[in-house]
Order: structure tokens, then sequence, then C-alpha cells
């Protein structure tokens, strides 16, 4: 298997897409500090060459894109989830990251012996749940309020997935020094801040609303579980902001709905806007999960409105993406009026560990 991350074809089918995502998911892990998620989907990916289970056999002849559908991720969370719940004791020696076992014959007995509960993950991709990512969304409202839109946000999600950045007027954070929100807060961020601080101003939330396909309730153990089971066994921080998220979310509830983004952008851009309120659009490592005609829909939705926006009743989009040509995640923020050109604010991680500001 290739060593080398790189982007490749998100739209790729077949055998060989099949084999070339599970190698690149391995390699992106190993690049990023993650060497037991890395085990894991590497194990995983012994099992194409022969699938003895319907588990191995659905990954080996997947249907669909595999990249695109976050395939070797879909598998791993299931195997994450088992651990969590310690129902697969078999499993503890590699999320230990223990030397000389036997990693793919653990992983093929597991699936063997809990497939019935293992088969459910491949049917959907892993939902977003990092709320690092939400210092990202708050430097672009500094920035459109020195811009003179409104700084008080009418804010619309999409692919919100346990709504945890919906709550982003509960957090503090520390921007280069730029302290925004309630102290302490339900959480705490202080990205490694590179380059200059953001614009410094006074910003309100007019709403918090979001939507997904497939929602998380953070107040149920169940699905909460599903949700820490996408999260990166390395990644300890994050365990304690989903603790947080889920002890926030107990308290008052994110306005979230099911829907698909498209449905969801047309409904919320047709409803009357409030005078002297920005409306934003904003969505942090969905889109290329969103299907190519749904994100036409948006696309439409989101200029057609901007069209109409006015200097009372502007419009925002903020999108922290992977741009698949320079290997980076990149913010990036259009507004209305004033043509709606995209300009790239940041170079970010995927995570919110850091923020390189280009603002």
């Amino acid at each position: 298997m290739s060593e080398r991350y790189q982007f490749v074809d998100m739209g790729a089918t077949g055998a060989g897409a099949v084999r070339t995502a599970f190698a690149n998911q391995v390699a992106y892990c190993r690049s990023s500090n993650a060497p037991v998620t890395a085990r894991i989907v590497a194990a995983l990916a012994s099992l194409l060459d022969k699938p003895a289970t319907e588990f191995a056999r659905r990954m080996a002849m997947w249907e669909g894109a595999p990249l695109a559908d976050a395939l070797p991720l879909r598998a791993a969370g299931g195997l994450h989830a088992l651990h969590l719940a310690g129902t697969a004791h078999e499993l503890a020696p590699i999320y230990a990251d223990a030397e000389d076992i036997n990693d793919a014959a653990i992983v093929a007995g597991v699936i063997a012996r809990h497939e019935t509960a293992l088969l459910p993950w491949l049917d959907g991709p892993p939902q977003t749940n990092e709320a690092g990512r939400s210092s990202n969304f708050i430097a672009a409202m500094l920035w459109l309020a020195d811009k003179g839109l409104p700084p008080r946000f009418d804010c619309l999600e999409i692919g919100s997935s346990a709504g945890i950045n919906l709550m982003i007027d509960r957090y503090h954070y520390d921007l280069g020094g730029v302290h925004v929100g309630p102290q302490p807060g339900a959480m705490a961020f202080t990205p490694d801040w590179r380059g200059n601080h953001p614009p410094m101003h006074a910003i309100e939330f007019a709403g918090l609303k979001g939507c997904d396909v497939a929602p998380v309730d953070l107040t149920d153990p169940a699905q909460a579980l599903r949700l820490k089971a996408y999260i990166w066994p390395e990644h300890h921080v994050r365990f304690q902001r989903m603790a947080a998220a889920i002890a926030a979310a107990t308290a008052a509830p994110p306005d979230l709905i099911r829907a698909n983004a498209a449905d969801f952008v047309e409904t919320e851009l047709a409803r009357p806007q409030a005078e002297v309120t920005t409306r934003v659009l904003m969505h942090s490592i969905v889109w290329q999960y969103v299907p190519a005609d749904q994100q036409a829909r948006v696309t439409a939705a989101i200029e057609a409105a901007g069209a109409r926006a006015t200097a009372e009743r502007p419009l925002a989009w903020i999108a922290l993406e992977a741009n698949r040509t320079v290997h980076h995640h990149e913010l990036v923020v259009r507004h209305w009026p004033g043509g709606g050109a995209p300009v790239k604010l940041a170079h970010a991680h995927a995570h919110g560990a850091w923020v390189e500001w280009l603002g």
C-alpha cells in the first residue's frame, strides 16, 4: 500500500478505487499523527483481496465512490464503537498501539463475530463532530463585521450532525489575542494563531439553526457513542470537547432539523430576513459529502438570494473545506451586496488546532 497521502479523484469507482481509498486513508492517518487509526484502516484493507464476510465483501465491491463516501472511515468507526462499548476486547491491544500483534487477524475475527452490529456502519458517512472548527466561523464573522456588515448574525448550517457548532455562541474564543464569547464558556478555544489577529468587533447572534440528513441527539447515549466513534482515538482533547458538548446540549439542545442541504437552504433563504442582520450560510468539512445536484441547488439559491441582498439585510457564505489541489483546508467567505467574490481568509487545521490567518 502506498505510504504517500495525496488527493485523488473523489468520484472514482471500482475495485481499484477501493484499494486506493484505503491506501490513501492509511497514509493520511500516518501523516496526521494517528498511528492507531492507520493500523485499523490497514487491517481492514488487508481483507479486501479475499473477503470472507459480508462486511468485507461490501467494502471490496463498493458500488459508490469509496473516497467520496469515506468508506474506510465508515468501517473504522464501527470497530471503534465496539472498542468504546467494551464489546470487542480483542481490539484493545491495537488501540493501545501494542507491538508484535497480528492486526489483520484480530480485525478479521472481530468482524466475523460482530458482523450484525458492524454492517449498519457502512450505510452512512462519518459525521462532523468537531467544535474547534467554530473558531474559523467566528473569525470570519469578525472579518465580515469589519467590512461593514451588521455584526448581528442569523446563522444557517448544513451538515450539522449533532449541532455542536450551532452552540458557538456558548463558547469562548482566543483568536490571536482577540477574545469573543462568554467566559469561561461551555468550551474554550485557543487555536495556535499564525499571522495577524482578526479584526476586533462585538458580535451577536440573532439565530443559529442547522440541518443534517441524519441528525444526532447528543442527549441519547447510543447516538453520542456513534459520534464518539468517529473521533480518532489519538485525539484525546476531542473526547473532552465531546463531553462538554453533550453537557451543553443537555442544558439546551441546538436548533437542528432533519433535511438535506438543498431543501434546507432553499427553505431558509425564502424566510423574511430581519433588518440590520447578516444572514450566514456556514459549513465545515461537509461539502465533499453533499451530492453534486444538491451543491448546484445550494449555490443557485444563495447566489439568487445574494442578488436580492441589501446593506440592511446582507448575506454571507462561510465555508471551511478541503482544497484538494493545494492540500490545505481553507476558510473562504463570500458576501453580498458586493459581488460575492470568494475571499480566502485562512488556512486551517481540520479540527481547529491552528489557524493561519490571511485576511
